[in-house]
């Protein structure tokens, strides 16, 4: 039984061994290692009303539903990411983090997302996105700040175009492309 746990856990993170000392034999080769770039193309399908929803509001300020940009609403999320825009296309990993409506001025996100890949040579690695999404612009960039798995010490940018929003439910798909260095 403890050689089967060893076996899937090195295979969730793309094939790196996990734990402390594994952790450290890594960062002992790092300065040899070569730094690669990887791109990653996904859509994200956010579902905030309707059947299967994957994003629910967890708080709001005393001003929220009296900003025109609804300014101080939080949502938690945990959106399938898919190969392609269509509900049913497959699914490739989750957004699970935080969204909030941070600005008074113009329709825009805090975006605090756990991008959890779940398929391929990326599953159980994760990305971690951090920044300011200004929604109503055609396309926008994110910082990528982090990760795990196959994408330790990660550093790159997330860039996001809306593909469909439907102004009646907020139900969203947005195409995103990642560049990703990592070692």
């Amino acid at each position: 039984m403890l050689c089967s746990l060893v076996i899937i856990s090195t295979a969730a993170a793309g094939g790196l061994k996990e734990g402390p000392e594994a952790v450290e034999k890594w960062f002992e080769k790092l300065p040899y290692a070569k730094e690669k770039l990887t791109k990653l193309h996904f859509y994200f399908h956010d579902t905030v009303s309707g059947k299967n929803i994957t994003s629910y509001m967890v708080a709001q300020s005393n001003i929220t539903f009296k900003s025109p940009t609804s300014f101080g609403l939080v949502s938690v999320a945990d959106d399938p990411l898919r190969v392609g825009p269509e509900p049913d296309s497959k699914i490739m990993g989750q957004a699970q983090g935080i969204y909030g409506l941070d600005s008074l001025e113009e329709l825009g996100l805090l975006m605090i997302l756990n991008l959890v890949f779940m398929d391929g040579k990326y599953n159980g690695s994760t990305l971690s996105v951090l920044g300011h999404n200004p929604v109503l612009h055609k396309y926008r960039e994110m910082p990528i700040v982090g990760g795990s798995g196959v994408f330790r010490l990660a550093r790159g940018i997330a860039t996001a175009q809306t593909v469909w929003y439907n102004l009646t439910t907020n139900n969203a798909v947005v195409e995103y492309t990642l560049m990703i260095l990592h070692y």
